[in-house]
């Protein structure tokens, strides 16, 4: 840990002055990152105010992650789709954040091409476009023909930054860690979890090799449907590093005159769109998580297209029953059955107060149920939504908020295409298919043979691990852990209490003393005197009042919070 401190101390003092030229002295002042700025620094944190000032904490917030790079970038983009841990309006700047990264060399491109696929590029391919077609913080786009004249596109990492990732994932671990008390009382509750769980991600995100299984895993979930295409990629020809797609010609979904010109309904289109997302989620539980207008593609046949499977998002069967029972409760208008279905979708259950859970949602249905199907938007849902899971703290998988996302940006590409394109009018069938599902014969029978079995490796297990326990009982090693949680402020206080109560206890006993020795009589010569009173009670009389005094203090100091 100190060795990675020592090898980012300088980048850290950046970040270090990047918040503080944007107003957050007290993320730096009040953390352990303090130490890294010069004192001759400190003076300049508390002059004048500076325009900065004049925006919102939230967009600051963005500035400093614009002004850090790509990496913080695409942490906060991440991010963006945590609504169970950031507030919505952090959520909105987040989602302004662009990664605008110029693209590389074509020749380094080139070059690592041929050391990935260990032989010369002219070996793989007839063609080979100069021109990017697109460029990211993470590798950029070429268009190519494949000696057997297949078209293909070549997705190339860049060149280091794998390193470079690696170093800022290793820095903002640092970061947390200097500032994680800060971060806390903020909020994050559980800031290394997150840094621990973008770092997964990204991981993933630098091997091609992961996004090449999942096209092959839509592929074949979709390998029946006629008017809906995955491209497929060239594993053979693919790495860590480079991948090789084949290429697949069409307009963006949005592109309503194209369409028009095709002799396409635009209408037709979004409806097709959203019944195959809304299939990808309700039925496979596996969907494309950035279906964004550039990401999905239309045909002159009318078929639809998916591309870039860079981000994927999964729920599990027990994960995709409590997601549509939420959309169920609420179109039943009954706040229980809602409630319910999300502590089932939860990670962890633990909603301290379930009567204001249920009032919160009771809310949120009666402020759309009063409106026309027409007036209701899946954007302002999705806003309510994440808005109890903020308030109520509650631990859902990360795929449902990029469900939620996802079908905002779908309902926007729908509304450009078709003028009465309503969402909930396309939910609806779904959940009544996921209720008939989840009922069915062979789910219960699925469930039932779960379950007996769990029960069968508890009864199998069950006589070993009660002879294990009796056995340690026998040599006398059994410990039993009781660990108490809330109680850390009542036992300070009845350790300040003892405490006090036996200052008290001395002074009276002082002040006792000092009582009985004028009764006492003494040998002329053997007990000095000072004002009439032997110099024992004058003592005994001091030390009770500086006691006293102390006692004093306590009572009136106000106790400081603790981490």
């Amino acid at each position: 840990m100190f060795k990675n401190t020592i090898s980012n101390l300088t980048r850290i003092r950046q970040v270090s002055e990047v918040l503080i030229r944007y107003g957050f002295e007290d993320a730096v002042t009040t953390t352990a990152l303090r130490r890294l700025v010069p004192r001759s620094r400190r003076i300049s944190w508390q002059e004048g105010e500076q325009a900065v000032f004049e925006t919102t904490r939230w967009q600051r917030i963005r500035m400093i992650i614009e002004e850090l790079g790509p990496t913080f970038i695409k942490l906060a983009q991440a991010m963006s789709n945590r609504a169970d841990l950031l507030p919505q309006p952090l959520i909105d700047e987040f989602e302004k954040l662009q990664s605008n990264v110029p693209p590389f060399d074509v020749q380094v491109a080139k070059g690592l091409i041929e050391q990935e696929l260990g032989r010369p590029i002219n070996e793989v391919f007839s063609e080979f476009d100069d021109v990017p077609l697109g460029s990211a913080s993470i590798g950029q786009v070429h268009r190519a023909r494949l000696l057997s004249g297949e078209e293909v596109v070549v997705k190339v990492q860049r060149p280091g930054v794998q390193e470079k990732v690696r170093s800022d994932l290793a820095l903002l671990h640092e970061l947390v860690r200097l500032t994680a008390g800060f971060l806390r009382k903020q909020g994050l509750a559980n800031p290394q979890d997150v840094v621990d769980a973008f770092e997964r991600s990204m991981t993933k995100e630098l091997d091609y090799t992961s996004e090449a299984r999942s096209m092959e895993q839509f592929r074949k979930l979709y390998e029946s449907y006629e008017t809906f295409y995955i491209p497929k990629p060239y594993r053979e020809m693919s790495t860590a590093k480079v991948l090789v797609i084949e290429f697949v010609s069409g307009c963006k979904i949005t592109d309503k005159p194209q369409l028009l010109a095709w002799g396409l309904s635009p209408e037709q289109v979004a409806e097709t769109g959203m019944d195959i997302y809304l299939t990808q989620i309700f039925e496979f539980g596996i969907f494309h998580a950035d279906p964004h207008p550039g990401n999905v593609l239309v045909r002159p046949d009318g078929t639809l297209v998916l591309i870039d499977f860079g981000m994927v998002g999964k729920l599990t069967k027990q994960q995709k029953y409590a997601f549509a029972g939420v959309f169920i409760g609420m179109a039943r208008q009954d706040p229980r059955s809602m409630a319910l279905s999300f502590r089932r979708l939860a990670l962890t259950s633990d909603i301290p107060d379930m009567r204001a859970f249920e009032t919160s949602l009771s809310e949120l249905i009666e402020d759309f149920a009063t409106l026309d199907v027409k007036d209701m938007s899946m954007s302002d849902l999705a806003d309510a939504l994440q808005g109890v899971i903020y308030t109520y703290k509650l631990q859902v998988p990360g795929a449902v908020f990029l469900i939620l996302r996802a079908l905002v940006i779908l309902e926007g590409i729908g509304k450009v295409l078709h003028p009465r394109f309503n969402t909930f009018e396309f939910v609806r069938p779904y959940g009544a298919r996921i209720i008939a599902e989840q009922y069915s014969a062979d789910n219960i029978l699925s469930e039932a043979q779960y379950t007996g079995t769990q029960l069968l490796a508890l009864i199998q297990t069950l006589p070993a691990d009660i002879r294990q326990i009796m056995r340690k009982i026998s040599r006398g090693d059994l410990r039993v852990r009781v660990e108490l949680s809330g109680y850390q402020l009542l036992m300070r206080k009845a350790d300040q209490l003892v405490s006090r109560g036996i200052l008290a206890a001395i002074s009276v006993a002082l002040i006792l003393f000092a009582g009985l020795s004028l009764l006492g009589r003494y040998p002329a010569g053997q007990m000095p005197y000072y004002r009439g009173l032997p110099v024992v009670t004058w003592y005994s009389l001091g030390v009770a009042a500086f006691l006293l005094l102390i006692l004093f203090i306590l009572g009136t100091k106000r106790e400081r919070p603790r981490e």
